[in-house]
């Protein structure tokens, strides 16, 4: 949709200068913009249009005037005439840059794109006005897309409904044609598509009239000789070599012709200022109209261009415009070409298009094509149907694993986040293994020997640590005496055990019997179907016949251990969410985000820190065999765990790998788990949260009205794709940005909403184009 700008000139003259209010708003609404300001006297202005005025019009080019206003081209008077011209253009624009003018000006280039289509409507009563090259004005230059029109502050729009026609109808006038050549101008207008042609030529009074009276005229072109009196209020045209009427004496023809739906009239004539100052007071929609003498070969030339662009789909102004732009290849030998044509407009009236000219009868077609009520009203009921059966499928889960694909892929996008400097990871990796086994350490099914693990255990107390996490399944008791009386007295020790579940026949496994009860965490994971681990366990009510009593996770007892110290404590919220100073951990549901049907009791979404690793690791061997510096230790949570992948691997699917070679070892995901509690207590950093069904509802029906949106613009299949991608693009880049803010909001419903929804759109309007082309 383009804009349409209004320049109202008030009261006053180019003694005293002019009042001007300024109005920018967009096509078929209320101007949204509105200044005023003012033109100072310029009272040289009309001598400077007179001394060109004059210079033109003694070239006598063969004009459309009188049929012995003929003269002989003069290479001198031609010269004299771009001179007068240059100096013409200079001082009209020295006047528009006038300091009282220049806020206008300034609002004018702060509202208004030089890619938009623009529609300039000059409204005065000042004959002296309307004859000034407006085309000209250096700001109007700027924009390509631009043309200016002249209106009368005085008009009324047309309230009787058109009937439109099948074809466009046109009424072609031949006048008097006496010296030039009127054949041609017939010769393009038959060869307008879809257009009936009606010519009258050199036609007698009564026969004018009777033809004004007895069709729905779209356009009515009239070529031959005109003239309109000095003072430009009236004009006249040469109807053959004896008669001639002023538009007076054609007045009710004319009123009959426009209440019946004309909606054009093209005067292809000279000097036609003074008809259109005539028509105007009949409230004509449009007229085009020459504002001098005009010679016949430029006359010729301009209505060629003219049609081309008009009968082809261009608007009328950019119609006119490009007319009038491409008569500047004759102005060596006819200056001033391109100031001709001018555009006459009834600011009540929208200017139609060729094809809005020749809509069938059968209205509900044309209503339901091109209606914009309609169309809004079908983008709104498909955008509703196409979401209502997108979340249908999505509630039956059928597209949760392309949410859950989409989701781990924006989670191995984010940017990185350094190591969380409170945990220290000590690992048991293959070789570590393999080194206990050449030094003959009993590890009997073990990664770590009784002996090795009470060194490791001794050495870590000497320095300190907030809590250590053994994150090691040791379901037997201890021989080495050492050992289990060191298991049973460090108090900073959480030790694992996993739960049972009877739905599943899953047994569990019993922790470490020296390890008090309540220095005990389970180490059960959730994983979805495809393996993935996503969710994050923080409490559970064991079954009674459980071999694991832990009410709380692993993970949550190492970062209570670290939290506690700081005076934070823990509680339920009355909604049985665990609240951990003023961060409350929310319950999953049974649909949050992209799932549907889970059992969320405990749950959270597990936000991994974006790392390559989550925190600084140490090897067993490399740990007891070096010297330690006690601040890697001092008041951090130590984690040992194993991560070889030769024996008994524990390694889990993660967003960040599911084949083996990519899984991660369950202490490193345990890790995750505690840096994600303490990040959000400590640091603030967001958890996993999604949006209530509704919310959701409401952001898929919106992506899904855009696709709407965009299929209503009727563009080609190669922009409509591309609009597609670039919302689709958006659509993610919106998705993950929230996600990373801590919002898990659907891309894939929102992204198939869109895309089906601009499909079905598109589709629909390409049948309604067909079938509207059809009845034409």
């Amino acid at each position: 949709m383009g804009k349409l700008v209004v320049l109202k000139f008030g009261e006053g003259s180019f003694e005293q200068g002019f009042a001007v209010t300024l109005q920018i708003g967009e096509e078929h609404e209320r101007a949204a913009t509105e200044i005023t300001g003012r033109l100072p006297s310029f009272p040289e202005m009309p001598l400077y249009y007179s001394h060109w005025q004059s210079s033109y019009r003694q070239i006598g080019n063969r004009y459309r005037l009188h049929a012995d206003q003929m003269q002989v081209t003069n290479v001198s008077m031609i010269q004299d005439c771009e001179n007068t011209s240059h100096i013409l253009r200079a001082r009209f624009n020295t006047w528009l840059r006038a300091e009282e003018f220049r806020p206008l000006r300034e609002k004018w280039l702060e509202r208004l794109s030089s890619t938009e289509e623009v529609r300039v409507i000059l409204q005065t009563e000042n004959s002296q006005l309307q004859l000034l090259p407006w085309h000209l004005w250096d700001l109007l230059e700027r924009y390509p897309k631009a043309e200016i029109a002249l209106s009368s502050p005085s008009y009324d729009r047309i309230h009787k409904p058109r009937t439109p026609n099948k074809l466009v109808n046109i009424l072609a006038i031949v006048g008097n044609s006496q010296g030039i050549d009127t054949q041609a101008d017939l010769a393009l207008l038959q060869q307008c598509a879809n257009a009936e042609v009606s010519f009258l030529v050199e036609p007698q009074r009564k026969e004018l009239t009777d033809h004004l009276w007895g069709k729905n005229w779209d356009i009515i072109f009239f070529a031959g000789h005109s003239s309109s009196n000095k003072n430009g209020e009236s004009g006249r045209i040469y109807l053959n070599k004896t008669d001639s009427l002023t538009i007076g004496e054609l007045k009710y023809a004319l009123r009959k012709a426009i209440e019946n739906g004309l909606q054009l009239a093209i005067f292809n004539s000279c000097d036609g200022l003074g008809l259109a100052r005539e028509l105007a007071d009949l409230q004509i929609p449009q007229m085009i109209v020459m504002r001098e003498p005009v010679p016949d070969q430029v006359a010729k030339e301009f209505l060629q261009y003219f049609l081309e662009g008009f009968a082809n789909g261009k608007s009328l102004y950019q119609a006119v415009r490009q007319g009038r732009e491409r008569l500047q290849g004759l102005e060596d030998r006819f200056p001033c070409a391109t100031w001709l044509p001018m555009i006459c407009q009834n600011p009540a009236q929208i200017p139609p298009t060729w094809d809005e000219l020749r809509y069938t009868k059968t209205e509900d077609i044309p209503n339901l094509a091109y209606s914009h009520k309609r169309r809004f009203t079908m983008t709104l009921l498909s955008s509703l149907a196409i979401t209502a059966l997108v979340c249908g499928v999505r509630w039956l889960g059928l597209v949760e694993s392309l949410e859950m694909q989409a989701f781990d892929q924006m989670m191995r996008s984010r940017p990185a986040e350094g190591l969380d400097s409170r945990l220290l990871i000590i690992t048991i990796d293959d070789q570590d293994i393999a080194t206990q086994r050449q030094n003959g350490e009993s590890l009997i099914g073990a990664s770590i020997s009784e002996k090795l693990l009470n060194k490791l255990l001794a050495k870590l107390n000497q320095y300190q640590p907030t809590a250590i996490g053994l994150d090691i399944i040791r379901d037997y008791k201890a021989k080495d005496k050492d050992l289990i009386n060191r298991l049973q007295k460090t108090q900073k020790l959480i030790g694992v055990c996993k739960g049972s579940d009877g739905t599943v026949n899953i047994a569990g496994i019993k922790p470490p019997p020296e390890i008090p009860k309540t220095n005990l965490g389970f180490s059960d994971f959730i994983h979805d179907h495809d393996g993935v681990m996503r969710r994050h366990l923080l409490f559970m009510h064991p079954e009674a016949t459980s071999l694991c009593p832990a009410e709380y996770a692993f993970s949550f007892k190492l970062a209570n251990l670290y939290l506690r110290p700081l005076g934070i404590q823990t509680k339920f919220t009355p909604e049985g969410n665990l609240q951990v100073g003023k961060t409350i951990f929310p319950n999953l549901k049974s649909r949050s985000g992209g799932y549907q049907n889970i059992d969320g009791s405990g749950q959270i979404l597990l936000n991994y820190r974006s790392s390559k690793e989550i925190a600084q690791q140490v090897n067993l061997t490399k740990f007891l065999s070096s010297q330690i510096d006690a601040s890697a230790i001092k008041n951090r949570i130590i984690l040992i765990g194993v991560t070889a992948k030769g024996d008994s691997p524990d390694t889990w699917a993660t967003p960040y790998g599911a084949p083996f070679y990519e899984q991660m070892p369950g202490v490193l995901v345990q890790a995750h788990m505690i840096s994600q509690i303490l990040s959000a207590v400590l640091d603030g950093r967001p958890l996993l949260r999604v949006w209530s069904q509704w919310v959701e509802v409401v952001w898929i029906w919106g992506w899904s009205f855009l696709g709407g949106i965009l299929a209503c613009r009727k563009l080609s299949f190669f922009w409509l794709a591309l609009g597609g991608s670039i919302a689709s693009s958006v659509l993610y880049i919106v998705c993950f940005s929230l996600l990373i803010l801590g919002a898990w909001v659907p891309f894939v419903p929102s992204a198939l909403s869109l895309v089906a929804t601009l499909g079905l759109m598109s589709i629909y309007n390409a049948k309604i184009k067909l079938r509207t082309t059809s009845e034409k």
